[in-house]
């Protein structure tokens, strides 16, 4: 076994990565996080520089971890700046660090990107291993996996495990959205059913595009709805639109779009990512302020989906407590880290302590508001 670290995942064959991805997380296909690096997403302008890791024997890939060299802690949405600023006060360095994630997806999944066939222990155990002996190489702070669901990584005696939660909807076998609905409360339920036909008032109608069917003005209009929300709310947009075109090309079959349109002309545009289980809530934008209408782009026509495939989770995206009355319930997310200074490593451990403490009573706070009937 051999052990390697490329810069550009072009080089890299995409069939060999994307068959230790497996068809669940498309976020981390060869073609997503390619996109990423050919189309100006990434770079020293928001921090994120690729250095994959790839375990090989033989020539064949066996194991490999989607992992960046960061300058910052932009787009993770597991928030560390504490950390770095401790660092300073204390004249050390906390950036640059290692980062094994997809750039600005905070979305569940393994960071171990294994090939069917072999010792999955073994090769989790190496990638690991490798990881962190390339962060001792370059003399870096640490390496951080984020939103991992790898066993390995849960269990490493190396690692420091950092609890969290986002929002989850897990399907139960319901036949449609009334089905769905019978299981809610009273009030919840009458609420839901008001949004909906509250958009349906407004003359909205809402279609659903998979990524191989979007034209261009689709595409153009997806990305004038990303773009528009980041800028209102201060942030980056650090995507392009030859990377959403991009991904319409290459796996468009794994992308779905909602366009909402009022009288034909468009009006607001949600952006999923779908998985063999799985549907990724990932973007919104609207051009008019309409009553509903986000809750219907961005949640009501994800779940009709997912009830018309049998998916099996729905993960909408980070925060958002909202999200609890329409049935995305508190759900457990974890971070990993290691830490190279012996110092800082048992300081860290001991917040991590507290805060999960914090973090599993104010989950269990949240799951009273469960929109759910008793049973």
């Amino acid at each position: 076994m051999t052990c390697r670290v490329v810069e550009q995942l072009a080089a890299v064959d995409a069939a060999e990565w994307n068959r230790c991805v497996g068809d669940d997380v498309p976020y981390l296909r060869h073609e997503f996080l390619r996109g990423l690096e050919d189309h100006g997403c990434l770079g020293d302008t928001v921090g994120w520089l690729p250095r994959h890791l790839l375990m090989e024997q033989g020539g064949e890939l066996k194991a490999a971890v989607p992992l960046y060299l960061k300058f910052n802690s932009f787009g993770e949405f597991v928030f560390d700046q504490a950390w770095a600023h401790a660092y300073q006060q204390a004249g050390l360095e906390y950036y640059p660090k290692l980062v094994a994630a997809a750039p600005f997806t905070p979305a569940t999944g393994p960071r171990l990107l294994l090939a069917p066939g072999g010792d999955p222990v073994a090769l989790a155990d190496s990638c690991i291993g490798a990881v962190i002996e390339l962060a001792q190489e370059l003399r870096l702070s640490s390496c951080h996996w984020l939103f991992p669901s790898d066993a390995a990584l849960l269990q490493s005696p190396r690692l420091l495990l950092r609890k969290g939660y986002q929002f989850h909807w897990r399907n139960q076998g319901w036949r449609d959205f009334e089905d769905y609905l019978a299981a809610f409360c009273s009030r919840r339920r009458k609420q839901l059913r008001k949004e909906r036909r509250t958009v349906a008032e407004s003359d909205v109608v809402c279609r659903r595009v998979m990524g191989t069917e979007a034209t261009e003005a689709d595409w153009r209009f997806v990305f004038r709805c990303y773009r528009d929300t980041f800028l209102r709310h201060g942030n980056y947009p650090a995507l392009t639109l030859g990377f959403f075109r991009h991904l319409g090309r290459t796996m468009g079959e794994s992308v779905m779009l909602v366009v909402a349109e009022r009288r034909r002309e468009p009006v607001a545009a949600a952006f999923f990512l779908v998985g063999s289980k799985t549907l990724y809530g990932r973007y919104w934008g609207a051009l008019e302020d309409i009553p509903g209408l986000h809750f219907e782009t961005c949640y009501y026509q994800g779940l009709d989906f997912c009830l018309e495939r049998g998916l099996e989770k729905f993960e909408p995206g980070a925060q958002g407590e909202h999200k609890i009355s329409r049935g995305f319930l508190p759900s457990v997310t974890w971070s990993a880290h290691w830490i190279a200074d012996a110092r800082f490593r048992p300081l860290i451990a001991a917040f991590l302590a507290r805060e999960k403490q914090g973090v599993s009573a104010y989950m269990e706070q949240l799951m009273s508001h469960s929109p759910f009937r008793a049973g």
